[in-house]
């Protein structure tokens, strides 16, 4: 690399992936660029070698560098520690078992350098197996600068705030100055609904582009979203996070609804994945979900759950009591 700093910094948090780190860097080799750099975060792995096997599989990738937490801190913490290491004008994420299309990286910087905006948003492909499946980013209006408040509404629609996957992205480096690139430390699940929601809300300018070069591993047994242990329970904090920060936003009243329904759909959606839980954290679970809809008015219960399906209704009445009134 030159003294010049680089066009772009990848973040790669690791944690108990070494059976995937071959097919990750293959694919960063296939990105690289002598101006990109690429920082692996290897977050104290448990159950493997993933330290190692980075060691070895980077030594021939170009401007390449391997951290290693001196305790596990968990993904936001291990996002924070690339984030915070980065040069690079621009920087975007890639977690530790995915991987990208060759390319992509190149097509990525061409997109928000052309389009001038804050950060740009992509589509992605997700992988269950040998099944590959594109998703496309919820915002009709592509290839063009948008004021990323316009994008959190209406509440009854899937919206960019839906869509938190910070890897499925890439965020000009202005971001990072105004502090809107940071993940709340210590988030194990749910990490990335403060930093999307903060993001539009407070950045100026953002874009989509109809990208679909990263490959995100889904069913995957080590993947949190499979586990059904205390971390899981995150999401929690959260979510509270997110209302605690909106606020003081000066539209707190308009957008309150839409963090409302988001909270009460992943609530739902854990209720309703029982089988998958250790018995206490199920309990455990029950309990917070029900302090958590506590805290919400009939009248905002009422607009958040309103068409969101019988099933999830009727799973949320059963911890919250009440809300007959509300349309499934």
């Amino acid at each position: 690399m030159t003294n010049r700093p680089p066009k772009l910094s990848v973040i790669i948090p690791c944690f108990n992936i070494e059976a995937y780190v071959p097919e990750t860097t293959a694919s960063l080799r296939n990105n690289a660029r002598d101006d990109f750099e690429f920082l692996f975060v290897e977050d104290r792995s448990t159950k493997d070698r993933t330290y190692e096997a980075l060691l070895g599989l980077t030594a021939d990738l170009k401007n390449s560098r391997v951290i290693r937490h001196e305790r596990n801190g968990g993904l936001a913490t291990a996002r924070n520690t690339g984030t915070d290491a980065a040069e690079g004008t621009y920087l975007t994420y890639l977690d530790g078992d995915d991987w990208l299309a060759p390319g992509y990286l190149a097509r990525l910087v061409d997109s928000v350098e052309r389009l001038g905006v804050d950060f740009v948003r992509t589509d992605h492909v997700q992988v269950f197996g040998t099944e590959r499946q594109i998703h496309r980013a919820p915002e009709g209006r592509r290839n063009k600068p948008l004021d990323p408040r316009s994008s959190i509404l209406p509440v009854d629609d899937t919206t960019m705030v839906d869509y938190p996957y910070a890897w499925a992205g890439i965020y000009h480096r202005r971001l990072l100055e105004r502090g809107l690139l940071r993940f709340h430390d210590g988030l194990r699940t749910a990490e990335d609904r403060p930093w999307i929601w903060e993001l539009h809300r407070k950045a100026d300018s953002y874009a989509v582009a109809s990208l679909r070069g990263v490959f995100y591993r889904r069913g995957i047994s080590s993947s949190l979203t499979q586990i059904g242990d205390v971390r899981q329970l995150d999401f929690f904090r959260s979510f509270d996070l997110v209302l605690a920060e909106l606020a003081e936003d000066p539209e707190a009243d308009l957008l309150r609804g839409k963090a409302l329904r988001n909270y009460c759909v992943v609530i739902a959606h854990q209720l309703l994945a029982r089988e998958r839980f250790e018995r206490g954290v199920y309990v455990r679970l029950r309990r917070l979900a029900a302090e958590a809809l506590g805290r919400m008015t009939e009248e905002e219960l009422n607009e958040a759950l309103v068409g969101m399906g019988e099933e999830r209704v009727h799973a949320l009445r059963r911890i919250r009591g009440g809300m007959k009134g509300v349309a499934a």
